[in-house]
């Protein structure tokens, strides 16, 4: 009998280890970690958001990407609401356009809309990134484009580089404001092979994430120019998003920022050769082929059902966590589930892992 999720839940919470990501600590743990973090350095509560912390990773994180200025957000999808209500005011029309498997659209109830009164088209195919033949395509009118690097629904994929600036031109060209989607930015370097600053140059406003490759608490910060900034900190407020203290969100990220960003081209070699690694010994089928990301999907030939209860039955035998998400592919009698190669997978040797994969595959071992 299939597990009701209060079960699941509490199974997901009995296990030891996680196969995907990073550890995620105990809450008292963490938050003693930030607090002895804190007191080493010297920092300070903050009142609304104001303090010496705050304002030093803000700038930190404007030199990193070649930003005039940020804001601290609670979380992205009040940043990019924020970002896309301000691009849209100032053209004087509510209609963007974004990806059809955009985090607006799948994610968020439609706040866009419901909270801003915006307006959305869809650019581009549903499994492959936004390229300039597809913006080129599009008969409406846009005030912003929302560009997601990489494409966490497709995968993890992104354009090559001459693509992605030449949808930028092409932006440009139409008098379209470009905001990046960079909830996953950290991931993308070795593969576009520049530094941040080069990567997010053209774009006019960018989000990035501090809970996901990073591994903070929880948290994102909003760039671009200085007057888009002092907009977008209005815009906090309005949204209730200027908390009384936000230092320990900020702390969280801070502390761990230098070491997960210096880690991330040796999570993208993990995850290549473990990628190699599935295709050789198992009959599992990656996408993207070859991978250009530390994020990317695995394909089953077994139903998300089947799928669900063979994670469910591993978690209950060895107290490891598998498949987060266990859903249909698209293609009848598969499913699909995402990996990140993370801390986690950092530790465990490719045998175990394979191992691992296979029983979730259908409970049997590689031929190593």
């Amino acid at each position: 009998m299939p597990l009701t999720p209060e079960q699941r839940e509490a199974l997901r919470l009995s296990c030891t280890r996680q196969f995907s990501g990073h550890p995620v600590l105990p809450p008292g743990e963490e938050l003693a970690r930030v607090g002895a973090w804190c007191r080493e350095h010297g920092h300070q509560p903050d009142r609304y958001g104001e303090s010496a912390l705050i304002q030093a990773f803000e700038s930190k994180i404007c030199a990193l990407l070649g930003k005039e200025a940020a804001v601290f957000m609670p979380s992205g999808t009040m940043a990019q609401q924020i970002a896309l209500r301000i691009w849209s005011e100032r053209a004087r029309f509510p209609h963007f356009g974004m990806h059809p498997t955009c985090h607006l659209e799948l994610h968020e109830e439609h706040g866009y809309a419901h909270l801003h009164g915006l307006k959305s088209t869809f650019v581009g195919p549903v499994q492959k990134p936004m390229l300039a033949s597809d913006l080129a395509g599009c008969a409406e009118a846009l005030s912003a484009l929302l560009i997601e690097l990489p494409i966490r629904e497709a995968g993890g994929q992104l354009q090559t580089w001459d693509q992605l600036r030449e949808l930028l031109v092409l932006a440009r060209q139409r008098n379209i404001r470009t905001h990046m989607d960079g909830a996953r930015l950290w991931e993308t370097s070795s593969y576009f092979d520049k530094n941040y600053a080069e990567i997010c140059a053209g774009f006019d406003s960018v989000y990035v994430s501090f809970y996901k490759g990073i591994g903070a608490f929880a948290g994102a910060m909003l760039l671009g120019p200085a007057d888009f900034i002092a907009e977008a900190r209005v815009w906090r407020r309005r949204h209730g998003g200027t908390l009384v203290q936000m230092v320990p969100m900020v702390a969280s990220a801070a502390m761990r920022f230098d070491a997960q960003l210096a880690n991330m081209p040796a999570y993208f070699k993990r995850a290549q050769a473990l990628a190699e690694a599935v295709k050789r010994n198992t009959g599992i089928v990656v996408n993207p082929d070859p991978i250009q990301t530390n994020l990317f999907h695995l394909h089953f030939q077994t139903t998300p059902e089947a799928l669900a209860d063979a994670r469910d039955r591993i978690a209950a035998e060895q107290k490891i966590w598998m498949a987060g998400r266990a859903v249909a592919s698209g293609t009848p009698g598969w499913s699909m589930s995402e990996i990140y190669v993370g801390e986690n997978l950092m530790a465990m040797s490719d045998d175990e892992a394979l191992a691992l994969l296979s029983e979730l595959a259908g409970r049997r071992q590689p031929a190593v």
